[in-house]
């Protein structure tokens, strides 16, 4: 098995844990959603025998650069939103397991070029594909002022949503918002201030940025109802995730089969839900991992089985 991989694309979270939480089936197949550099994919196909075959999905050109050469691996250039289209078009009526890495990988982050992260005065773009779709400057120029507010405060939970919005929107009159330092002279923040209250702020404005941009609740949302449809008898769900909404979802998805939580009871009383909770606590990283990544220190693993 040949690997073509960038060393410093992405260093896999929770890994062993995650892969582990599959119970990999020699003969089975399995869907990595979020590719990336590869990591769990590879570990994933290191316990696979010769008849079993992982799918793997990622948007982004860049990750393409990491494409496994192997027979049992298949590289789906597509959102995992649209699992269940693609899984039909290759034949493919149950899977054996899923993992999901949620999040931005520390590729993004490290591109200065994306405009994932405001340590570098870069384009606001933060398209997972930048191919296609708006860029996050779009959405700072173009939205309206309540629209900003709305994003601000269901994506990133900032409490001031509302005034940072107007801010937003008085300085565009002046000109559009294009860059991380535009946006940071926008809303009056001095980088050299040693105080790591902005860095939060900057945080929580760029995460609810980004998940606009990249529709993410939605498409998360979408993954989870195809994977539980695809998912056959004792078949796997593990997920990584790194902030309270995303987890909020896949936690209501784990206990009761749907986004919103809805447990359904049937004719005696008795609770409803396609899938029992392999660990009830979340796994979280060792003190270690969490000293040798930083992204991994927000990360949690919930694993749930197919019933």
């Amino acid at each position: 098995m040949m690997i073509t991989t960038v060393e410093t694309y992405h260093v896999p979270v929770l890994l062993k844990e995650s892969v582990d939480g599959l119970d990999i089936q020699s003969g089975g197949i399995y869907v990595d959603v979020t590719f990336g550099g590869g990591g769990h994919s590879k570990e994933i196909l290191s316990r696979l025998g010769p008849m079993g075959h992982l799918y793997s999905f990622d948007q982004d050109a860049d990750a393409e650069k990491n494409i496994v050469d192997d027979d049992r691996f298949t590289f789906v250039r597509s959102n995992f939103r649209y699992i269940e289209n693609w899984m039909q078009y290759y034949g493919v009526e149950h899977i054996d397991g899923l993992l999901a890495d949620l999040g931005v990988s520390s590729h993004h982050f490290d591109d200065e070029t994306r405009g994932f992260s405001f340590r570098y005065d870069a384009p606001l773009d933060m398209r997972m594909n930048n191919r296609a779709g708006k860029t996050a400057a779009d959405i700072l120029n173009d939205y309206t002022e309540e629209q900003l507010a709305d994003v601000l405060y269901l994506y990133g939970e900032l409490k001031d949503a509302r005034r940072i919005a107007k801010t937003l929107a008085k300085a565009r009159q002046q000109g559009h918002i294009e860059t991380t330092g535009q946006l940071l002279q926008v809303l009056g923040i001095d980088i050299d201030n040693p105080n790591n209250q902005w860095k939060k702020d900057m945080a929580k404005i760029y995460q609810a940025l980004r998940i606009e941009v990249n529709h993410e609740m939605d498409a998360l949302r979408e993954m989870l109802k195809g994977a539980t449809r695809l998912l056959g008898k004792s078949g796997r769900l593990s997920v990584i995730t790194y902030h309270s909404l995303e987890d909020r979802i896949v936690k209501n998805v784990m206990k009761s089969g749907n986004a919103e939580g809805k447990v359904e009871q049937d004719f005696f009383g008795r609770f409803q839900s396609p899938f029992k909770l392999v660990n009830n606590k979340v796994i979280v990283p060792s003190e270690q991992e969490q000293a040798e990544n930083p992204r991994s220190r927000s990360a949690k693993l919930r694993i749930a089985e197919k019933i």
